[in-house]
């Protein structure tokens, strides 16, 4: 299933994508374009958690809301679709809600990358601290609610990052940390305020951020394997 991208990139690079573990914590409008892409760029092994069930409020943006899948787990649901594209794929699905103690019990160092795209920042911030602190590799999603313009997302460090509220708090929460050192998705779009509570979201910009997400993970493996053949 994969011919197409060997045309691309070759045997031996397919193949060291195959072999990495892959762990995503947040299974919504980025986290769920992110784990089908890499899916679909050869990724074999993921470990994926999400507490929620699909809401009809998703169907704008979630790669996984049907009004058929309505009231059925995330995870589940997700599950059921990665494993209708590559039979030979291994997925472990938890349903589990994070929070800054679940965060300290999870077997990190047992994944090659961990995709943060959950919105709670104190278990944003604590992820990166272990992440920070056990040399794991991490790719954090700030904020794409709120904007229209997925052509002003980029990948970038936490440092750098500018008109992204929730990437704000973060570096406060971070301070003396090696921001620097935490690699993000974020936004140069200023956040459109509505005056609402709820936070309003795009079809557009999740789903772009889970691409962008997925494109450099694959890439960093790719480089790696390159750099490795030198």
């Amino acid at each position: 299933m994969f011919d197409r991208l060997e045309k691309l990139i070759g045997k031996d690079k397919l193949k060291c994508i195959k072999s990495k573990k892959i762990l995503v914590l947040g299974c919504g409008g980025v986290g769920g374009h992110a784990i089908e892409a890499l899916v679909r760029s050869g990724i074999q092994s993921l470990t994926i958690v999400d507490k929620d069930v699909v809401d009809i409020t998703n169907l704008n943006r979630q790669i996984i809301a049907l009004h058929s899948t309505i009231g059925l787990y995330k995870v589940d649901v997700l599950k059921a679709r990665l494993e209708d594209i590559n039979k030979d794929i291994h997925v472990e699905a938890i349903k589990e809600e994070l929070t800054e103690e679940t965060i300290q019990d999870l077997n990190l160092e047992k994944y090659d990358y961990i995709i943060d795209a959950i919105d709670d920042v104190k278990v944003k911030v604590a992820l990166a601290k272990r992440a920070l602190h056990e040399d794991l590799k991490l790719v954090v999603s700030t904020g794409t609610a709120r904007k229209l313009h997925p052509e002003l997302l980029k990948m970038t460090t936490l440092d750098k990052t500018s008109h992204d509220p929730l990437a704000r708090k973060m570096r406060s929460l971070l301070k003396g940390e090696k921001t620097n050192k935490i690699v993000v998705l974020a936004s140069e779009e200023q956040p459109i305020d509505t005056g609402e509570a709820i936070l309003g979201s795009s079809a557009f910009v999740p789903s772009s951020g889970g691409l962008l997400i997925a494109s450099f993970v694959i890439n960093d493996i790719i480089q790696q394997n390159t750099n490795n053949e030198k």
